[in-house]
């Protein structure tokens, strides 16, 4: 077997337009400023793309980046991200991947791969270690993801990712499955869609990846994994009962989406936490590769049946959100999702806002909340974009702007919300303002300290703004390394300080002396598997600046777009309307915060990044 010791710096470029293919070096500049994965895609298009383009055009470009630490075993570190602009939101996404695609890739010696134009009928690339041949695909054309998968025959050391129908139809929040995990959000299927690209099947296993400093690696690898073993959310809460186990403490906190956003909580909610599934379906493991954590799950369904248990947010918006509190409808919604290709948060949200607008008399649809029998219907029809899935294809701003209902459109910059309503988490209403690819949870998920663990106030402004910079450059730079963002809850709480510290005392400083707390906080295992892996020097405070500038470079490439200040901003119904539930009638105070976290991440009254913070950067204004 061959080796690559740190990382090829190799990139698979395909212009299918033109059917050409060639391999070009990752510069080693843009290695070192933006670490690998978002960043170095983001970069990558950057460079060679217009701002204006259409996303379902081919000129739309779409990078899938591999980080330094996949294929090393280094823990939750079968993770990869894909980079494009979304025709959801006609802005910058970027989405990561658990699926066995990435370390194929990597072990047949790639870092990346670059696609372009459009293939002039349904094609699929094979790459292996001597290049990449692009074949007919006409035979797959219209076959599920699971079919689709099937084809191929893949060994455990290969890896495909597919589309479904909905991704060949170009519904705006289509997905890519890779094994049984997903590129989710902002219609990357689609994209592909677009590009007549039905299937990448990468055949790996010809290279061991090997890190430059091994005997410090395997120290560093048997310390990130104590980490994980001794914390709670990690050890105990996902690896027991999955990420669905923040149904309970969610709905407790007061923000699990129930009925569209109109409350953040309901009796109901234990029948549908991940306790139940665990009790209900007799849970087994079945996650991403290189994972310590073990968040996933399957389990039987009707004693015959073998389905993934669904996610927290799937099961907060195609549950709680929809009136559903049934396990095994939305184990089978989940799986039809997944069959056809569909972001599951998106359709959640998309139909919750469906079903309200009926309610109102403002469309005629058969959905109402917490009727259960046609659900299956309505998700064929929108990936096969037929009758009125036609138009609840294209998500929940078109359809408002339609329709009329903007109030209880739940969306930000167009990309569909997560289930954590921020009515609740007032730092997180925050964070999906600003957040660069839309409502996302994972840009800086504030929700973690004000619902789940407790550590800060969910009702308060104080140092929200501050939580939200820090988290931003943090994840992007985790999202570059690449590992699972889960293991931050155990490499910032499980090292000396913060797990010597009381609850109480850490809350404490969290909430009335931020700086503080932060400072203390040490996350160096990320930042010492990157430089041990590659050999390229990194401390924590490097790894937070490349974060910074990995996040502002993806904002500066929204605003080439249009994107600004008054884009930031949370749907009416969460800044005017309180839970039903809350006496209080609380509500976010968004424009509290916003001048102030402007101010911090260097952007103008507008949100535009300065000229300075650009230069401070090193990034190169257009």
């Amino acid at each position: 077997m061959k080796k690559i010791i740190g990382t090829s710096n190799r990139l698979l470029e395909i212009n299918l337009s033109k059917q050409s293919i060639k391999v070009t070096k990752i510069d080693p500049k843009d290695r070192e400023m933006y670490l690998g994965g978002k960043g170095l895609g983001l970069k990558l298009l950057y460079d060679r793309m217009k701002p204006g383009i259409d996303p379902l055009s081919e000129d739309n470009m779409i990078a899938f980046m591999m980080g330094v630490f996949i294929g090393t075993g280094a823990p939750c570190t079968g993770r990869w991200d894909a980079i494009t602009k979304s025709p959801l939101t006609g802005i910058m996404v970027t989405s990561s991947c658990g699926g066995p695609f990435g370390t194929a890739l990597k072990t047949a010696g790639y870092d990346g791969l670059l696609l372009s134009g459009k293939a002039d009928k349904p094609v699929y690339i094979r790459i292996d270690d001597k290049g990449a041949t692009i074949e007919d695909a006409s035979h797959l054309w219209g076959k599920d993801t699971d079919e689709t998968q099937d084809t191929f025959e893949l060994s455990r050391k290969d890896g495909a990712m597919v589309i479904g129908v909905a991704g060949e139809n170009l519904v705006k929040y289509a997905n890519v499955k890779s094994g049984h995990r997903f590129l989710g959000r902002g219609g990357i299927g689609a994209v592909l869609g677009s590009k007549n690209v039905k299937a990448i099947v990468a055949f790996g296993g010809q290279y061991k990846i090997i890190p430059k400093n091994e005997e410090n690696f395997k120290k560093l690898k048997k310390k990130a994994n104590k980490f994980i073993n001794n914390n709670h959310t990690t050890a105990e809460a996902y690896r027991n009962y999955g990420t669905a186990s923040h149904v309970n403490a969610c709905n407790k906190s007061g923000i699990l989406p129930v009925n569209n956003f109109q409350d953040g909580s309901h009796e109901k909610a234990l029948q549908i936490s991940g306790e139940m599934y665990r009790v209900k379906h007799n849970s087994k493991f079945s996650s991403c590769q290189s994972c310590t954590i073990l968040c996933g799950h399957k389990g039987s369904f009707d004693g015959e049946k073998t389905l993934q248990f669904p996610e927290y947010e799937t099961v907060g918006l195609m549950g709680s959100n929809l009136g559903n509190f049934d396990t095994q409808y939305l184990a089978e919604w989940n799986e039809l999702c997944g069959k056809y290709g569909l972001d599951t948060i998106s359709m959640g949200t998309t139909l919750s806002y469906v079903m309200e607008a009926t309610e109102k008399g403002l469309m005629k649809t058969d959905l109402q909340f917490g009727k259960q029998e046609n659900v299956a219907e309505i998700i064929e029809k929108i990936a096969y974009r037929k009758d009125i899935g036609d138009e609840i294809a294209n998500g929940s701003r078109w359809l408002s702007e339609k329709y009329g209902g903007e109030e209880f459109a739940m969306h930000v910059k167009g990309m569909e919300m997560s289930a954590y309503d921020p009515r609740g988490a007032w730092g997180q209403g925050l964070s999906y303002a600003v957040a660069n690819r839309g409502a996302c949870h994972l840009s800086a998920p504030v929700f973690s300290l004000e619902g789940i663990l407790h550590y800060l106030n969910q009702y308060t402004t104080k140092y929200k703004p501050k939580f939200v910079d820090y988290f931003e450059d943090m994840f992007a730079a985790v999202n570059s390394l690449h590992t699972c963002q889960f293991t931050s809850y155990a490499y910032m709480l499980e090292p000396f300080v913060a797990k010597t510290t009381p609850k109480k005392m850490l809350g404490f400083m969290m909430q009335n002396a931020a700086e503080l707390a932060l400072g203390l906080m040490d996350v160096s295992v990320y930042s010492d598997l990157y430089e041990a892996i590659s050999g390229i020097e990194l401390s924590q405070k490097q790894m937070f600046h490349a974060g910074r500038r990995i996040h502002i470079l993806e904002r500066y490439m929204n605003t080439l777009e249009g994107i600004s200040r008054k884009d930031d901003t949370l749907p009416r119904r969460l800044l005017k309307e309180g839970r039903q539930s809350d006496p209080k009638n609380r509500t976010v105070p968004l424009n509290k915060m916003l001048d102030k976290y402007y101010q911090m991440k260097g952007y103008d009254d507008n949100g535009i990044p300065t000229e300075k913070t650009l230069l401070d950067l090193d990034i190169e204004p257009r």
